[in-house]
This record gives structure tokens, C-alpha cells and sequence, in this order.
């Protein structure tokens, strides 16, 4: 098979010419912060016709966007609150990554909700599960899912043989999507550079660059090469999540927008660990708990807690471990303990202030504001809805433009590896055969890359070896270590072990037993020396030391310090003291 054309590469020597591309000449638009939402503003500009750049302090979606529930769903406890619109427009943007724009990264999952009162409870959840499969039909697309069913305790058992009988009196099911969403956000960036933007991560924004009041572009701090450069821009928009109030601040503090962190923990068990055959979504106190199939494990989660202390490295306390086990365990037949636990994330929503004093309230509604001339921020929201928010961002940019700009086309851009990925999947067991590896490698490659999976076995092709799996980590191949670094903006072991693949919360040894073989991969696409090699072995074992004592401390205070003990690879630079 041959390269597909026109799928952009994000490797070393990509980021380096996109940094010197941005440091050249004045852009249109310059993007802060590589999650979701702005890996949406980039590509949403950039199909529009602009000149973009994209800067990300750390790795890309190496925040929120890597340690969310992974689901694309409407949200059923917002339509328990009555908010119609926000469900309607989730559900809509369901159905559009799933049949169009994503299909390879976006697959449906179905959800058993066990019901525990006799009577009103079944009609009263059975009204609402009506009202959301008639909200997820939109104009020219099905729902993309089934639609609900009710089914009896007996019937739900079979299913879902690890349910408690007497937990339970009935149950209903029905369906949501789900997606690996580190991975989705690197596909996004890969299709915003296919079109022209520019990209580069470990790139800080430290200060403004101005003209009077109003804002002329940033100045960047290059963290891997140690060198400061000004990008120059006619709008910046700023998409840092629950770091957008200190954006806010380098420009003066003249904020329009104030977000409140919430934290959400959640576990990784093995998949025979519950013997069900569908997911579980569980009512608690203050909100719902998920039982999400994910490969050959369960994610159990989410908590919904405020959260102040550091936020690039948000800690799970052994009260979060506890309180998640406790409330799944209420209705498991063979309880899980910790020692069931392979891996433990914490992320932050970045939600908009409201009067609530409980972060659970408080608005997933996105806010786009214009502080300053040349300005536009961009916060809230949810990550099903990213696409929503990025359109609205750049329709701010558009109007602080002197140009005509044309409207968002991103609903009907597909992502790259969508196109012909179909064909691909029905084309399975021929590809399986000419590549030599097993069909359910080539699945694994096809749900993972879709139609870009040529790259992946050009890679095997020139080097065989590539095709062996990770010892002690055999879901991965050795080629997708590699292609991280040389397609996907991989940086470090830990952009590899945490985000391009989930190896770090896949296995109960945490990528220890796999940590020196991919520093060793990506010493080759990186350029690394044995030193640097040795240097990320060493912090990646420092890092997950650190996560497992955090974890057996009772506070946050407590896991945050033990946390924070362990120092990243690349220092993240603070602001500049004055406003440039």
C-alpha cells in the first residue's frame, strides 16, 4: 500500500518548521492551548481559509482532553434538568462524528441503567430515554444507535451476570458513543496541519505581544530548544481550558470569563474483573457513576469534586480510589478491591462560574467573550461539543478580521483516516493477509489510524520488526511507539505511555515493564543520545512512583504534594513578570 495523500505528518522536523513558519510572518490566528477545543479552533480556521497557528505548553490534549469519562454522549442528567438545548446539540454532534467526521475514532457503546424503585421510576426513566433518542435524530442524520429498551431484572442479568440481584428491580438500555479522546485530539491537529496550519506543542505562551490595547500576537518560549520568539497574529484566541484565568491575567486581568476546576477521578479494571456484556451507568448522590467497556478493561467513573491545588498533574486521593469502588460495589455481585485496580486518572472539567457553590451545578454551557481588541476566549462546554465551540470562537475571530471569512464547513470536513475507512474494515481479512499480521491486529490499527494505517504497515514493511508487540504491553505494536514520534507530535516516553497509547493506566505495572524498550523506539525518530534515553526511563519511573503514593494518601493536600514530587522532563517556564 502506498502513503495516502495529503495526511499531514507532526514529527520533529514538522515543529520545527512550524515554529519558524509562525516566528516569519504575521498569521491570521493564533491558537493557545492543544486540547480539544483548540485543536477545533485550528482546524475550524484553517478550513476556513486562515493562516493558523496552534501553541501547546506540554503535550497535545495533555489536560482535560486525555482524562475525560471518553465518552461522546447528550448527557442524560441535563436533560433531568431540563436543558433541552444543550442535549439536543450534543446528540447532534453525536450523530455527526460517528457517521461522518470520525467513524474510525467514534463507535457506539451501549448502557445498562439498573432501576431500584417499583413504579414510577420505569415510566419516569423510560419518558426520559424517549425524549433522548427522538432528540438525537438531526437534519439528514439517524441517531446513529440503537434506541432504548426495557428489560426485566431476569433479562438484565443475562446480560449483565455481575449485577447483585436484589440491587436491582429492572433495568433499561440504552446507547451512547464513546472515543479514545487523546488520540482523537491528535487527529484533529494532523488534519488542521493537512490544511495548512501550523502546529507545535512544548511551545509556552508567556506574554502578549501589544499596540496599545490592542493584542498583536504572543511571545513563545521554545521549551525543547530553550529560545524565546514572538508569534505575530491579527486575532488570538484563547482555548486553555481551566487555565483560562491565567491567560486572562497576562493581558491585565481584564477578564470576562471565570472558570472552576472539577475534578474527576476514574479507575481501569480488567475486563473479567465484571462479566457483562454492556456497559452500566449507576445514580449517585450528585450525579451518575460509569462502568465504560474500554478494549479488554472497565473505566469506572467519574467523581465530582472542586479543585484548587496544581492543575497540569491533578491527583487521586486513596478517598476518590474508595469512593468510586464504594459506589460501584453496591451493585456487584463479587465486590472489587483496590488490588482489581490497573490504573487510576484525575482530570479537570473547566467549568463556567456560576452562583452554585458546588462544582456538580455549576454550567457545561461554552462562553465566548472578546476582552481586549484582538482577543477571543473561548471556555465551558463539554468535549462532545467541541466543534460547537470552535465554530462560535472563530465566528469572534472572523468579526474582529477586515476580511470576508467564509462560515464553518468542519461538519462536513472529515478527520484524517475517516475517508475509506469502511472499505477498509469490510477489507479486514486482505489486508490481515498481505501484511502477515493477525486479523485482529489489522482491527486494532483500523480502529485506532483508520484509513492511515498504510503509514503503520510501511513502517512494518521496512522494518519487520516493527510488527512484534511491546513485551508486557502486547496490546500495542512496536511500529505505533515509533509512529507516535514520527506522525503524531510525540515528544517524550510519557507523550507514548499516557496519551498515544493508555498503557500507563492498561497495566497494573504502569508501562514500567515497557518504559526502556520505548525510550529505546523513540530514540531513533527523536534523535536521542543514551543519556536522554536514561534521563527518560528515570523521570517516567520517578512519575509513576510518585502517582502510586499520591494515591494511598487521605487528602488532596496530601496527594498533590507527593504528586508534584516528581519533576517533568521539561520544565514548563513561568510567565513573564511584565506584560510584553
Amino acid at each position: 500500500m502506498t502513503a495516502r495523500m495529503g495526511t499531514a505528518r507532526l514529527g520533529p522536523a514538522e515543529r520545527a518548521a512550524a515554529l519558524n513558519q509562525m516566528a516569519a510572518e504575521e498569521l491570521d490566528v493564533v491558537v493557545i492551548g492543544g486540547g480539544v477545543v483548540g485543536a477545533g479552533v485550528a482546524l475550524d480556521a484553517a478550513t476556513r481559509g486562515l493562516s493558523v497557528g496552534l501553541l501547546e505548553a506540554r503535550d497535545f490534549a495533555s489536560g482535560t482532553s486525555s482524562r475525560s469519562s471518553k465518552l461522546i454522549h447528550g448527557g442524560l442528567r441535563y436533560l433531568e434538568q431540563l436543558n433541552f438545548d444543550l442535549v439536543r446539540e450534543a446528540l447532534q454532534e453525536r450523530a455527526l462524528l460517528l457517521q461522518r467526521i470520525a467513524p474510525h475514532l467514534v463507535r457506539p457503546v451501549p448502557f445498562l441503567m439498573p432501576l431500584t424503585h417499583v413504579g414510577w421510576e420505569r415510566p419516569y426513566i423510560g419518558a426520559g430515554l424517549v425524549m433522548y433518542d427522538m432528540l438525537g435524530f438531526s437534519f439528514g442524520f439517524t441517531r446513529g444507535v440503537p434506541g432504548h429498551r426495557h428489560l426485566s431484572r431476569k433479562r438484565a442479568l443475562r446480560i449483565a451476570p455481575s449485577l447483585r440481584r436484589t440491587a436491582f428491580t429492572g433495568a433499561v438500555q440504552y446507547w451512547d458513543a464513546q472515543v479514545d479522546d487523546a488520540r482523537y485530539v491528535v487527529t484533529m491537529l494532523r488534519t488542521a496541519a493537512t490544511y495548512g496550519a501550523n502546529i507545535a506543542s512544548r511551545a509556552q505562551v508567556v506574554g502578549f505581544l501589544r499596540e496599545g490595547e490592542r493584542v498583536t500576537g504572543v511571545r513563545v518560549r521554545d521549551l525543547e530548544a530553550g529560545r524565546d520568539l514572538d508569534v505575530r497574529a491579527r486575532q488570538v484566541v484563547n482555548a486553555t481550558g481551566v487555565w483560562t484565568d491565567d491567560i486572562q491575567a497576562m493581558v491585565g486581568g481584564r477578564g470576562q470569563i471565570h472558570v472552576r476546576a472539577s475534578k474527576g477521578v476514574h479507575l481501569v479494571v480488567p475486563r473479567d474483573r465484571i462479566h457483562s456484556l454492556t456497559g452500566i451507568i449507576l445514580r449517585t448522590e450528585k450525579s451518575v457513576l460509569f462502568v465504560i467497556p474500554w478494549g479488554r478493561h472497565w473505566i469506572i467513573g467519574t467523581t465530582d469534586t472542586e479543585w484548587e491545588l496544581d492543575r497540569a498533574h491533578p491527583a487521586a486521593s486513596r478517598s476518590d480510589i474508595d469512593y468510586v469502588l464504594d459506589h460501584v460495589n453496591a451493585v456487584l455481585s463479587v465486590p472489587l478491591t483496590r488490588e482489581d485496580v490497573e490504573g487510576v486518572y484525575a482530570g479537570l472539567r473547566p467549568l463556567l462560574s456560576g452562583e452554585s457553590e458546588e462544582t456538580s451545578k455549576l454550567s457545561r454551557e461554552h462562553v465566548v467573550a472578546h476582552p481586549v481588541p484582538g482577543l477571543v476566549m473561548v471556555a465551558g462546554g463539554k468535549y462532545t461539543t467541541y466543534r460547537v465551540m470552535a465554530k462560535d470562537a472563530v465566528d469572534a475571530v472572523a468579526h474582529g478580521l477586515d476580511q470576508r471569512v467564509p462560515p464553518s464547513c468542519t461538519d462536513r470536513v472529515p478527520l484524517s483516516g475517516a475517508e475509506g475507512y469502511q472499505a477498509l474494515w469490510n477489507s479486514r481479512q486482505r489486508l490481515a493477509q498481505s501484511s502477515g499480521l493477525h486479523v485482529a491486529r489489522i482491527e486494532h490499527l483500523l480502529q485506532r489510524y483508520g484509513s492511515m494505517i498504510d503509514e503503520i504497515l510501511a513502517l512494518i514493511e521496512r522494518d519487520p520488526l516493527l510488527g512484534k508487540p511491546l513485551t508486557g504491553a502486547d496490546d500495542y505494536l512496536r511500529a505505533e511507539v515509533v509512529y507516535a514520534a514520527s506522525h503524531e507530535g510525540a515528544r517524550h516516553v510519557n507523550d507514548v505511555l499516557t496519551r498515544r497509547t493508555r498503557i500507563s493506566i492498561e497495566t497494573f505495572h504502569r508501562g514500567l515493564d515497557v518504559v526502556e524498550e520505548v525510550a529505546e523506539l523513540l530514540a531513533g525518530p527523536l534523535g536521542w543520545d543514551n543519556e536522554q534515553v536514561k534521563s527518560e526511563v528515570k523521570y517516567y519511573t520517578k512519575r509513576v512512583e510518585a502517582e502510586r503514593l499520591s494515591q494511598e494518601q487521605d487528602t488532596d493536600q496530601e496527594a498533590d504534594a507527593i504528586r508534584l514530587g516528581a519533576p517533568e522532563i521539561v520544565p514548563v517556564a513561568g510567565p513573564d513578570p511584565k506584560p510584553v
